[in-house]
């Protein structure tokens, strides 16, 4: 018996009324508002309100900012929600295609078209079940009421593997209109080096899922022609700085040697032929060697490592102080990362939320400079950091 079918006729006619009067309706059309519980941080920089948004997230990955403010969050078990003025919806976005939540693997990173109000796209990554066992997807979708319309995929990263790790999966758009995403090694080290093999690359593709003359490798044949840069292991943020043209990576190293990688076109990144990690076990990686001619260094490493995950650039009125810092995500260490830059220089770092609120899967600035937090939990949770 519904909620409705238990109450007695008087209590169904003063719902009635209060709904007519504009108080109430259904739950679905107008979700509940939950108190904004705060507390308030001292930092080197700034001083900070920690607003807790919405609560009862599975595991969620990546924010996507829509020029209206609202934000779309996916859940690795495979569902796109919808946060509107600070409410978290609780119907999902209809339309996402089939995706496999085993280990590592489900709905991962979510992003906006640039010009979002004028297509509606939203772009998102996903771990599927294709001939040969499992692979990253590239998808789009437009965003059309409470559902995706005219869904597509865009890329499938070849060849597929059995395992259920390092997926990659974020996403990044610059300004002419290119989509990076990333593909991790599988946990098959030895592919970060094939050219000829999605895994272990940033990739670059146009908007529609065809790919620029420009690439690097175009035209190779021993090489993927959507390969931008090689040699990553299982890169977890990626960001576009527009002011700078800067392409920014963070990927996880084994037992230690996680980065911080400025990226260039066609350049090797080095795993797994030199990394500042080790084996689990504790053992070198290959020869133990750290750099080698020919091979980029990371911008910065941690060692121990702190599993840095998403990655965003502050820019905006509100935290003046903040402005072209970088912000990392760290699941190990559950906490967030402020990176002070200059140029293309790590010149001091903070850390904020030092195990306060759990693992740290995303972070993402909007167009005020407000910083939000995704935390990576069966009961995950959204949060906003404000000035105060």
């Amino acid at each position: 018996m519904s909620s409705l079918e238990r109450c007695p006729p008087r209590a169904l006619w003063l719902m009635a009324v209060l709904a007519g009067l504009g108080f109430g309706g259904s739950a679905a059309a107008e979700p509940a508002a939950k108190p904004a519980a705060e507390e308030i941080i001292d930092s080197q920089r700034a001083r900070f309100a920690v607003v807790s948004l919405a609560e009862g997230l599975e595991h969620p990955w990546g924010i996507a900012i829509l020029p209206d403010k609202r934000l779309v969050i996916s859940e690795r078990p495979g569902r796109l929600r919808l946060v509107v003025e600070g409410r978290l919806d609780p119907r999902p976005i209809g339309g996402v295609p089939p995706v496999v939540a085993r280990g590592q693997g489900g709905l991962l990173d979510v992003i906006a078209h640039p010009r979002f109000a004028e297509t509606g796209w939203l772009y998102f990554a996903y771990s599927a079940a294709v001939d040969g066992g499992l692979t990253t997807r590239i998808g789009r979708g437009r965003l059309v009421g409470g559902a995706l319309d005219a869904v597509e995929t865009l890329f499938t990263a070849q060849p597929p593997g059995r395992g259920t790790e390092h997926f990659g999966s974020r996403l990044a758009f610059d300004d002419q209109g290119h989509l990076f995403f990333t593909v991790g090694e599988r946990n098959q080290r030895d592919r970060a080096q094939d050219l000829s093999d999605d895994g272990g690359k940033v990739h670059r593709i146009n908007e529609d899922g065809s790919i620029p003359a420009d690439n690097p490798f175009v035209g190779r044949a021993d090489a993927s022609p959507s390969v931008w840069s090689y040699g990553h292991r299982n890169p977890q943020g990626l960001i576009f700085d527009a002011s700078s043209g800067r392409l920014w990576e963070t990927e996880h190293g084994p037992r230690g040697g996680d980065e911080l990688n400025l990226i260039v076109p066609g350049r090797n990144y080095g795993w797994p032929l030199v990394t500042f990690g080790r084996e689990y076990s504790g053992r070198a990686v290959g020869k133990g060697e750290t750099a080698a001619p020919g091979l980029e260094a990371p911008v910065i490493h941690w060692t121990p490592s702190i599993a840095a995950s998403g990655l965003a650039r502050h820019d905006g009125a509100a935290f003046a102080p903040w402005r072209g810092n970088l912000f990392v995500g760290a699941l190990v260490l559950t906490r967030l990362h402020r990176l002070e830059m200059d140029g293309a220089r790590v010149v001091d770092q903070e850390i904020l939320l030092d195990g306060t609120h759990g693992r740290i899967r995303d972070v993402a600035v909007d167009g005020e400079g407000v910083v939000y937090v995704l935390t990576d939990a069966e009961n995950g949770a959204l949060l906003r950091l404000e000035p105060r």
